[in-house]
């Protein structure tokens, strides 16, 4: 694959480019493809380090470049509105959460009219613009209010995801296809695949062999709740047994062998916040929900699987910039049973998840010791090996 390709991952970005004898002459700018997690730890993956696999992510890798100097604004909304303007988010009105308008300029939770998005920028250059997934840059996110910071507003030709931070991966809330509410497609859903079926979509229906496109796909996994399909998670159980303090011993070897990290870069201490792997009693519980996390992720890398087969299949590859990244790392939330971590207000005022599931049975919502993580009627977190709750 000769395909122009930059990985990044907050302190960590790959990239190559194709030849230019290879870029076919009849369309000169590129196709130009975003995939953006949500807090995933950047030694997670294969190519950086982690026990999770990521076989796609890491034929990126191998085929491109991996950065080792990135910045992000260590918060979704701050680096979204960044990512999607080029500017300091403090500029864009979002310098913290969307949640909450302080009524100062850089604080108004909400993108401002001093700012324009890169869908509306390369839209004027000729682009069509496409955006499945996470927005999570506009204060309003009810049907009935304004949605001029809604994507389709904000330069984008079609758009499905959702506009709020996180949400259930079984039923999430907040789910607009265009400007309009709708339901889950399938009794089956799943959003990380039903954001990859929108983009494979898009891509399908973009016929113009002289007129680029752009595609944000913006993922939520492996943000909080943990959610994925028993036969991924089946496929993690143990790879955690030895617990965080050995695995992120492991993790900054394998990283200075690749030579992402330099030889004389130490290991951090482990956060005071988080216990050591030896003083937990709950050692069982604590793994499994890492391994519900890698399978979140493992889902993401099997959607960038089938994005490059079909831009392979399509004969495009060689003319598509794809970029990888993730909006911040591990959140350090731990969320006590009904609760959202040390608020004090329930799942049910934050309006994250839904009190029951599709079929009407009750969600437990919380990081409840011996509770299994990954079906639809729970809603956990977890924390990650390098000593951050998730």
């Amino acid at each position: 694959m000769t395909a122009k390709i930059i990985f990044i991952l907050f302190v960590v970005c790959l990239v190559g480019c194709s030849s230019p004898s290879t870029i076919n002459n009849t369309q000169t700018k590129p196709n130009i493809i975003v995939v953006m997690v949500d807090d995933m730890g950047f030694s997670d993956i294969g190519c950086y380090g982690g026990e999770i696999e990521t076989p796609n992510l890491d034929k990126l890798a191998s085929e491109g470049l991996r950065f080792s100097s990135f910045y992000n604004c260590s918060r979704c909304c701050p680096t979204r509105a960044s990512l999607l303007t080029g500017l300091y988010p403090h500029k864009t009105g979002i310098g913290f959460m969307t949640a909450v308008d302080n009524g100062k300029p850089g604080y108004r939770a909400d993108l401002n009219n001093n700012c324009v998005t890169i869908a509306e920028v390369l839209k004027s250059g000729g682009y069509s613009t496409y955006m499945a997934g996470k927005w999570h840059v506009s204060r309003n996110f009810e049907e009935d209010k304004s949605k001029h910071n809604w994507p389709k507003q904000r330069g984008f030709d079609k758009f499905y995801g959702t506009i709020i931070a996180a949400g259930s991966q079984w039923d999430p809330l907040t789910l607009v296809e265009g400007n309009n509410y709708i339901e889950p497609e399938t009794e089956d859903f799943y959003y990380t695949e039903a954001i990859t079926d929108k983009a494979i979509q898009y891509i399908e229906g973009h016929d113009s062999e002289e007129k680029p496109f752009f595609l944000y796909v913006a993922h939520t996994a492996p943000h909080w709740p943990l959610h994925a399909r028993d036969s991924l998670i089946q496929k993690y159980r143990g790879r955690f047994a030895a617990g965080w303090d050995t695995l992120r011993e492991q993790r900054w070897k394998r990283l200075k062998k690749q030579g992402i990290l330099n030889e004389t870069t130490n290991l951090s201490k482990r956060d005071p916040a988080v216990p050591s792997w030896e003083s937990i009693e709950q050692k069982n519980w604590e793994q499994s929900r890492f391994e519900v996390f890698a399978a979140m992720i493992d889902h993401v890398d099997q959607g960038v699987g089938r994005i490059v087969d079909l831009l392979e299949t399509k004969g495009i590859i060689d003319n598509t910039l794809i970029l990888f990244l993730s909006d911040n790392g591990g959140d350090m939330l731990e969320h006590p049973d009904g609760y959202i971590g040390a608020t004090g207000k329930p799942w049910a005022y934050m309006r994250y998840v839904p009190l029951f599931t599709r079929d009407g049975r009750p969600v437990i919502a919380g990081d409840i010791p011996g509770i299994k993580l990954g079906a639809d009627n729970t809603y956990g977190g977890v924390w990650n090996e390098m000593g951050h709750a998730q």
